[in-house]
């Protein structure tokens, strides 16, 4: 339908990430990793990565984000860092304030919070 630039990570494979957070796990606390992450579990705090993150269908998420580019499908609650790009595909729910340099709101997608564009500039 459409193409996203900094959008191939949608494709990765499982194998790709070298951290998965399966949906058996529950985890309160800070988080910082610095190679992509695959969360389908719950996690409560912090999450900080100087990578990709992917929130898949299944994970459930009340902290604050960083990282380099955010996949949404699962429910976050906490404010979003996406230093290139937050995607919120249909299935994604984001109830917090988000701040990134591309956003992309899938229709049927759930948001409630605030959008601050910034370019690479104001970084």
């Amino acid at each position: 339908m459409f193409d996203v630039k900094d959008s191939d990570f949608f494709e990765m494979e499982d194998d790709a990430f070298d951290t998965v957070i399966e949906n058996d796990i529950s985890f309160s606390g800070n988080a910082k990793f610095k190679k992509p992450l695959l969360i389908r579990g719950k996690i409560k705090g912090k999450i900080d990565t100087e990578s990709d993150l992917v929130v898949d269908n299944s994970a459930v998420i009340e902290a604050d984000i960083t990282a380099s580019r955010v996949l949404i499908r699962g429910k976050v609650k906490g404010n979003v860092t996406g230093n290139k790009l937050i995607f919120v595909t249909a299935s994604g729910e984001l109830d917090g304030d988000i701040v990134t340099e591309k956003v992309v709101f899938e229709p049927g997608c759930k948001f409630s919070g605030k959008c601050t564009m910034i370019t690479p500039e104001t970084k």
